[in-house]
């Protein structure tokens, strides 16, 4: 079985490689024993767009990635498949895993710095949503839980349902999750958010 790696930068950030991504969701995609048209049309997208993304040619989006975790019945989390820190209690600066679900758009979309790593023993997920100038989630996404959200800095516009909430530094928010929601940058430099949710869904 392939197994999908964390590569090192040079930068010294980890960032996840979309030909293994691509392999983790072809194999789960085969484990359920459904075909490329199946798991399309239940997750609403093109066959080709699947394809391309299982052959590490094309990058889903996040709201794309939540619907095929949710058909496949796993999460995001096991599809980069990462390994526990020191003990799996403490995590280095540095050394956490870089989740760029968009390399054509790096350096104007959004990446997720993992903070707690993938486990089935993990009742939590965090992760720090790395927003840059301009950058905006592709949709909005719903799904199971509860989370919770800190702007570590810039300005953000959160939509939860239909309410937009003008979001700066220092402030927080909680909603339930099965509340369409999406997010912004809407400040003239890279915005930060510590986000907490449960149960695991990345």
């Amino acid at each position: 079985m392939n197994k999908i790696e964390l590569e090192k930068q040079p930068n010294g950030i980890t960032e996840t490689n979309p030909a293994r991504l691509g392999i983790r969701l072809k194999l789960a995609r085969q484990t359920r024993g459904l075909t490329l048209k199946a798991l399309s049309e239940a997750a609403n997208c093109s066959e080709s767009l699947l394809s391309k993304i299982e052959n590490g040619k094309a990058s889903p989006s996040l709201p794309m990635l939540h619907r095929l975790v949710q058909v496949l019945e796993t999460n995001i989390g096991w599809m980069f498949e990462e390994s526990d820190g020191e003990e799996g209690i403490v995590f280095r600066a540095g050394a956490r895993p870089l989740i760029a679900l968009d390399p054509l758009r790096r350096g104007e979309g959004i990446s997720l710095e993992r903070i707690i790593p993938y486990s089935p023993g993990h009742l939590l997920q965090c992760n720090i949503h790395h927003i840059e100038k301009d950058g905006a989630s592709a949709g909005p996404i719903q799904h199971a839980g509860e989370e919770v959200g800190y702007i570590l800095a810039g300005e953000v516009e959160l939509t939860v349902g239909e309410k937009h909430f003008q979001l700066t530094e220092g402030d927080a928010f909680v909603f339930n999750s099965d509340l369409p929601h999406s997010y912004r940058n809407t400040g003239n430099k890279r915005a930060s958010i510590f986000w907490v949710n449960t149960p695991p869904t990345f």
